[in-house]
């Protein structure tokens, strides 16, 4: 099996994880924000950490990365905190599995901005496993809030997930760029480079966030560090295993295999937070498989 597939498969537990534990402390100590905050409060110096042990005792010979790193490294960056703020917000709203559903509509997303911004796109065939990943949103975001059609589009809910999935996909054909902007051949070098740097960017413009808009936000991610810590590990293990597979394939592609986190995400909904799904709930998370299955085989 390629690196790529296990790197995108183990991003996808990791993110999992870090899901649920996020939306544990929103319900108990934290705010979206805070909630946010804590995936980066804790990997970023672990990610540096790694970074200065690798470069002080292997010598990789790193030179200075150009201007596009940078840009593409905080465009991802800030793409990701908002995403993940709207990721947390929705479940507050919905379940984890329909919750973590919604927010898979990044793989259809991240087709059209790859396209957009890298010129890599998908086959023909892939642009109709796209059109059975659009009905299976509009199956899933349901009559929850009312309206048909595509007045589903306008609930909360839908617009927090569609919102979340789309900036994912900007945030993942961000990073791949910025990865690529490493000058060197080996992929995991690449992650650790775009991970250390792209994790501190995040820490220190959610601090200044935080500090502007909530205080004391801070001080409550730091109180709650048992939880908190194990949310920026699994973030900082899941990030890797992202960037590792942007550097070696079309965000696309990355993106579609990682859609089985939605397997993970019923597992976590049922036998976690014990919260049901319903039979049309259920039909929506079946059409997407189904357009990312589609993706995967097809395109």
């Amino acid at each position: 099996m390629e690196l790529w597939i296990v790197a995108s498969v183990a991003a996808a537990l990791f993110q999992s994880v870090r899901f649920m534990l996020q939306k544990h402390l929103a319900r108990v100590a934290l705010s979206a924000g805070g909630a946010t905050f804590a995936r980066f409060v804790y990997s970023a110096p672990l990610a540096v950490l790694i970074l200065g042990v690798v470069v002080i005792t292997m010598r990789p010979g790193l030179s200075w990365p150009g201007a596009g790193f940078w840009i593409y490294g905080a465009i991802g960056g800030a793409a990701q905190i908002a995403a993940t703020v709207c990721t947390v917000m929705l479940f507050g709203r919905r379940n984890l599995a329909v919750g973590m559903t919604f927010i898979k509509s990044e793989v259809l997303l991240t087709v059209l901005i790859g396209l957009a911004v890298l010129g890599e796109g998908v086959s023909g065939a892939g642009l109709g496993a796209i059109v059975v990943g659009v009905a299976g949103v509009l199956v899933l975001s349901g009559p929850l809030e009312g309206g048909d059609g595509w007045r589903r589009f306008l609930s909360p809910s839908a617009a927090l997930g569609l919102g979340a999935g789309a900036l994912f996909g900007v945030s993942a054909v961000s990073y791949r760029a910025a990865s690529l902007g490493v000058a060197t051949d080996a992929a995991l070098l690449r992650a650790l480079v775009t991970l250390a740097v792209v994790t501190s960017m995040q820490l220190v413009g959610m601090s200044l966030w935080l500090a502007w808009r909530q205080p004391g936000e801070i001080g409550r991610v730091l109180a709650a560090w048992r939880g908190a810590g194990f949310i920026g590990l699994t973030s900082m293990a899941g990030t890797f295993c992202w960037f590792t597979a942007f550097t070696l394939q079309n965000a696309a592609y990355v993106k579609a295999v990682g859609q089985i986190e939605l397997i993970f995400g019923i597992l976590g909904t049922v036998l976690i937070f014990r919260e049901k799904i319903s039979g049309r709930e259920y039909s929506g998370i079946a059409l997407l498989a189904v357009s990312i299955l589609g993706l995967i085989l097809l395109a």
